[in-house]
């Protein structure tokens, strides 16, 4: 599975202004579940929340990877969202994010679940597509970015 399978312009939120982790939980449900006739916004909040209990789900230099597994959902959905103000998150270097790209995955969704959040995290310790992401001006400029930028054997 590629991330451009699971994004579009729609996807992709912009400039996000975010007081908290809660409300940016909330917001990701939003999206998560916008245009998804069998995902619920609430399962989805409550799984990202489950998961973040177990331990941050921020890789470090301003990027995190929420994501939780939904009961009732038949495929991945993904979404990334660019925040305007770099929000406290738990990082792993304790550094505030900016970057997320959120994902809700069937319950029963394993191994193809841990290869694609490998491929994120792959895809965002390349310090030159975090800096293009933060700078592009648009969520179709985002979504060329986050398409791109996959190496050729996840292809």
């Amino acid at each position: 599975m590629l991330i451009s399978d699971l994004l579009s312009p729609e996807r992709i939120r912009c400039d996000v202004h975010c007081s908290s982790k809660k409300r940016l939980l909330e917001i990701i449900s939003q999206e998560l579940a916008r245009n998804s006739g069998e995902l619920d916004q609430r399962e989805i909040f409550e799984s990202l929340c489950a998961r973040e209990r177990l331990g941050s789900t921020g890789l470090g230099k301003g990027v995190d990877i929420p994501h939780g597994r939904v009961k009732g959902s038949l495929d991945v959905q993904a979404c990334f969202i660019r925040l305007k103000k770099p929000l406290p998150f738990d990082a792993i270097d304790s550094e505030p994010v900016d970057l997320l790209f959120a994902l809700a995955v069937p319950e029963n969704c394993s191994e193809d679940h841990l290869k694609l959040l490998a491929q994120v995290a792959e895809l965002f310790g390349n310090p030159d597509l975090l800096r293009q992401l933060r700078e592009a001006d648009s969520a179709k400029k985002l979504l060329k970015l986050l398409s791109t930028s996959q190496s050729p054997a996840q292809h």
